[in-house]
């Protein structure tokens, strides 16, 4: 017997390409939970749940909740994203204050 492969045997599938960097998009790299610690960390829990009231936020307010809930809920992530990057916008006019 050889070791070759007989002529109707598939090819080997092809490599997907490699990914392309995302430069221009600041969320990319960070992890949902690096989000929200950095928000916590800014405005503490009652001042992200007046601005997102989300009860995760609200009552018994917690990072392994909140991740729960906006990996299970995709308007509750864009909002928390969205204020993240208001939150980096707002420390680079501010001069990193």
């Amino acid at each position: 017997m050889s070791d070759t492969p007989p002529d109707n045997a598939p090819s080997a599938a092809p490599q997907p390409a490699a990914p392309r960097k995302q430069a221009n998009n600041p969320l990319h790299g960070l992890t949902l939970e690096t989000i929200v610690t950095a928000l916590h960390a800014h405005y503490g829990w009652p001042g992200l749940a007046q601005r997102i009231p989300l009860r995760c936020f609200e009552k018994d307010p917690s990072v392994k909740s909140c991740l729960k809930l906006l990996r299970q809920t995709p308007w509750a992530r864009d909002k928390v994203e969205s204020l993240y990057l208001f939150m980096l916008r707002e420390q680079r006019r501010n001069g990193g204050r």
